[in-house]
């Protein structure tokens, strides 16, 4: 059987969300049903290409397949492509990418008595 993919048009994206996590780092657990919505995590699956005055401007689109964005619970539709549920929204709608940051220890600063 042959597998499809979603191609999005012009400032869409395509994303696979990832499985929220419900534990807090404090180990409370948040019930499915909470009152609001946390922000939805997922990875690009795919990318439009903009739309035609982007390129005249200069303006590219800020994500590219394979980054891990958060996005709203209320962005875009919800589409099912060979039993996946996809998310189709515009890239406006989603809030960031997740990038991993190196921590540094803070290096103490001695002072001289000389």
């Amino acid at each position: 059987m042959a597998r499809h993919q979603l191609k999005p048009l012009f400032d869409h994206v395509v994303i696979k969300e990832l499985e929220p996590d419900r534990m807090r780092r404090s180990g409370l657990v948040v019930p499915a049903g909470a009152q609001e919505q946390p922000p939805q995590h997922g990875i690009v699956l795919a990318v439009g290409n903009g739309i035609d005055w982007w390129e005249s401007a200069g303006v590219r689109m800020p994500v590219r397949p394979g980054d891990h964005v958060v996005f709203p619970a209320i962005a875009g539709s919800w589409v099912e492509v060979d039993e996946e549920r996809l998310l189709v929204c515009r890239v406006t709608e989603l809030l960031g990418v997740l990038e991993t940051v190196e921590e540094s220890t803070p290096q103490v600063e001695s002072k001289d008595d000389g």
